[in-house]
């Protein structure tokens, strides 16, 4: 079923959107107005966001961004249930479709990192483009915080991306990949100063929604089929493994009460 901008525009609390007249679809993710806080709610939230997103074929161009001094650095235990069986489902089932569903965008997608990424960073490798600022970090801090398996997207990515070697020292170190190193590795396109980020993600993304309509979408299908079968392939086995890896933890914090 198709979407329109008019049904979805407001729905979703901690996303604002809002569309240019030629189609450039800006999702900046917040809480309260402010830096995103990711919890249970935004984990199950943002599922049912990227699917209207992905409907509405009114969308030229998704431009992914952040608010405040941060695309994605802050998380909190709320929602969440990692450490019962039921708790998981919800949580894998959340896991791989979110994915999916990014993917299920078929028009061409660019972030707009506007400070670090210490969480969820495959949300913006499932993009086309990625620009950052100068302040941009990324690191997978909290998987690990948690006692947890990194096992929801980051596991398969961040070795696509930068190389096997290099991707799994990244996960396993817990390594903090500045916005310089990040380019020199091919995970940035460009670094912008902040405060004319969001122009310039808005000046290539009217350069691609100029495009026959049908060609924009079908590049970006074209560039994300490989992904596709990377995130269909691995995505819920990943997610298995954190699930088992947070069951374990559970029974470690009941036997020390």
């Amino acid at each position: 079923m198709m979407s329109t901008f008019d049904t979805y525009e407001n729905s979703f609390p901690n996303a604002r959107l809002t569309r240019t007249p030629s189609g450039v679809l800006e999702v900046a993710l917040h809480s309260e107005g402010g830096k995103l806080v990711f919890n249970g709610h935004t984990h199950e939230q943002f599922v049912e966001l990227f699917h209207q997103i992905g409907a509405d074929t009114d969308n030229r161009v998704v431009i992914l961004t952040g608010s405040g001094d941060a695309f994605m650095d802050a998380i909190s235990p709320e929602g969440f249930d990692f450490f019962s069986p039921r708790g998981y489902d919800k949580i894998f089932r959340e896991g791989r479709k979110v994915l999916m569903n990014i993917l299920d965008i078929e028009v061409p997608m660019i972030s707009a990192l506007n400070g670090p990424v210490l969480l969820h960073s495959e949300y913006a490798l499932l993009t086309d483009i990625i620009l950052a600022t100068p302040e941009t970090v990324f690191q997978d801090k909290p998987h690990f915080d948690f006692g947890i398996v990194p096992g929801d997207g980051v596991n398969l990515l961040w070795p696509e991306v930068i190389g096997s070697v290099r991707g799994r020292y990244f996960i396993l170190t817990r390594q903090v990949l500045d916005a310089a190193t990040a380019k020199d590795w091919g995970v940035v396109n460009e670094i912008v100063p902040a405060d004319t980020l969001l122009a310039r993600a808005h000046e290539i993304a009217e350069g691609i929604a100029a495009l026959p309509p049908l060609t924009s979408r079908y590049t970006r299908i074209a560039l994300t089929q490989k992904l596709r079968r990377i995130i269909d392939q691995d995505g819920g086995y990943g997610l298995a493994l954190e699930g088992i890896s947070a069951a374990d933890v559970a029974r470690s914090m009941a036997a020390n009460g």
